[in-house]
């Protein structure tokens, strides 16, 4: 029986990672290309029963965090300005650390938004209330972090061959995310451009921050996770 119960638990992951091939671009292009759409999706799927949610795409966390590891095998095809330093090295070490790590720092993203919204609309902040925006965004995240994932790489290549492609790829992904942000902002709390566009820098700002300052912790503090 517990044979079986193996086989069996092993056909369904055999069964969820290859339909990923399938509905994992779906899920990216229609979060590139119709990104309130996809937002307002999530929130619906969320009151499905647990089976049957995110049944045509892959759900907004996983989604997010398998692009973050396409993001990162990607990086390894981009040639460094310079040698890895010590810690450089024990940080890309460990391929689980580093996703783990990435994830939470790009992560601040989506749940940036999630509290502002949350918090202009007077709505406690708890585990039940912040999933459903927390949820939305992550399928707007996704595509952003991805760009800004690949401006990083150009930008690091070395003698600046990159510098004007990393520069517009970093423009077009803060573009792209702005304006879908703005949107639901105005869409969800029925307010003005220019509200939503001081809400949408607020939260921009604040996760950018608080993004950066995570990742020079991690960069010093990762290195002995790993040793």
């Amino acid at each position: 029986m517990d044979f079986m119960r193996l086989l069996k638990s092993l056909e369904e992951l055999l069964y969820e990672l290859v339909s990923w091939l399938v509905f994992y671009p779906l899920t990216f292009w229609r979060a590139l290309t119709r990104p309130l759409s996809m937002m307002r999706y999530a929130d619906i799927e969320l009151s499905d029963r647990l089976e049957d949610q995110y049944d045509d795409t892959v759900s907004p966390p996983l989604f997010l965090l398998i692009t973050l590891l396409l993001s990162q095998a990607l990086s390894t095809a981009f040639p460094s300005t310079s040698a890895a330093s010590a810690e450089a090295a024990a940080l890309t070490h460990s391929t689980s650390n580093l996703l783990i790590a990435r994830g939470v720092i790009f992560g601040i993203f989506p749940m940036a938004m999630a509290v502002t919204l949350l918090k202009q609309k007077r709505v406690p902040v708890t585990r039940s209330t912040l999933r459903p925006p927390f949820f939305s965004q992550c399928y707007v995240a996704a595509p952003f972090v991805f760009l800004v994932g690949l401006a990083v790489d150009l930008l690091a290549m070395p003698g600046g061959r990159g510098l004007e492609l990393g520069a517009l790829a970093l423009a077009i992904a803060i573009f792209w995310y702005g304006q879908a942000q703005l949107r639901w902002f105005r869409q969800d709390l029925g307010i003005g451009f220019l509200k939503a566009g001081a809400l949408f820098l607020l939260a921009f700002i604040l996760a950018t921050i608080c993004s950066l300052a995570i990742a020079v912790a991690v960069a010093t503090q990762l290195p002995r996770w790993n040793a």
